[in-house]
């Protein structure tokens, strides 16, 4: 029973801050640990938890989808960022540069959090989550959208810091949309380009959970599927409506708070440990 609970808290929360600016894996490895879940594992289990929100993102984009797939048979260099051409080139090398730069911090990180107590762990992700917030909050008063179809140095850009991002405590979404607000998209493409990239990252970075582990991290497949699919659901909804706000909502607010409540958190955890 204690492994459903734990599975369906972990799909809902999965589902809602996948898509805000704020770290899904980081505050995910947060409440799994706050759920006696071991540092290691919950930093496992929060990648291959995103399964389910790249069901959401590949259903809420599915048209922009099709373009990429279709357009493949036409695809060559001298034309690879034209046209329909180049969401699929923006994919395909955002995609290399992620795993370029993420498989070893993601070797790394699994690595530290076997050696971390659980407030140590807890408090290096409140002070991740603040760096994402400075990020987010000047890239928030820089940002003039001009563009709206990605270039090779987006492609380059925004793969390498979704790959600094297999880190807890850093938002994949924040810093991928802040990098493209820098480049000066308008905010709804700037989450749109972020979301898309999210679908082959999430799935690399799930395999790769699981190829590390040997299986599943921590957890029968039931209570896995019943977060993947709680994930999905919550994941959709939550897309659906920061799309209709975005332009509203100070997210660097939400990191700063918190990434304060961690460290705050964290400092007590390791008191009363």
């Amino acid at each position: 029973m204690k492994e459903f609970i734990v599975a369906i808290v972990a799909g809902i929360v999965q589902g809602i801050v996948e898509w805000l600016p704020v770290s899904s894996q980081g505050n995910l490895a947060l409440v799994l640990t706050l759920m006696d879940v071991d540092p290691d594992t919950a930093l496992q289990l929060a990648l291959f938890f995103q399964i389910g929100t790249t069901v959401s993102a590949a259903t809420y984009y599915r048209e922009d989808l099709e373009t990429a797939f279709h357009s493949l048979s036409g695809w060559h260099p001298r034309v690879a960022y034209q046209g329909e051409n180049a969401i699929t080139s923006y994919l395909v090398i955002a995609c290399l540069m992620t795993g370029i730069v993420g498989i070893p911090l993601y070797l790394f990180a699994v690595d530290l959090a076997g050696q971390l107590t659980g407030g140590a762990f807890i408090t290096i992700i409140g002070v991740l989550l603040l760096l994402t917030g400075v990020l987010q909050y000047t890239s928030e008063s820089v940002s003039m959208g001009v563009r709206e179809n990605p270039t090779l140095l987006d492609s380059v850009l925004v793969g390498a810091v979704q790959g600094v991002a297999i880190l807890p405590g850093i938002s994949r979404s924040g810093v991928t949309t802040s990098t493209l607000l820098f480049r000066r998209y308008n905010p709804p493409d700037a989450f749109r380009l972020s979301f898309l990239l999210s679908i082959p990252a999430s799935l690399g970075g799930a395999a790769l959970t699981v190829a590390s582990a040997g299986g599943l991290p921590g957890i029968s497949p039931t209570a896995a599927g019943t977060a993947v699919v709680v994930s999905a659901f919550v994941g959709y909804v939550m897309i659906d409506t920061l799309i209709r706000v975005v332009d509203r909502i100070a997210f660097s607010t939400v990191c700063f708070g918190l990434g304060g409540l961690a460290i705050v958190g964290g400092g007590i955890v390791s008191v009363l440990a």
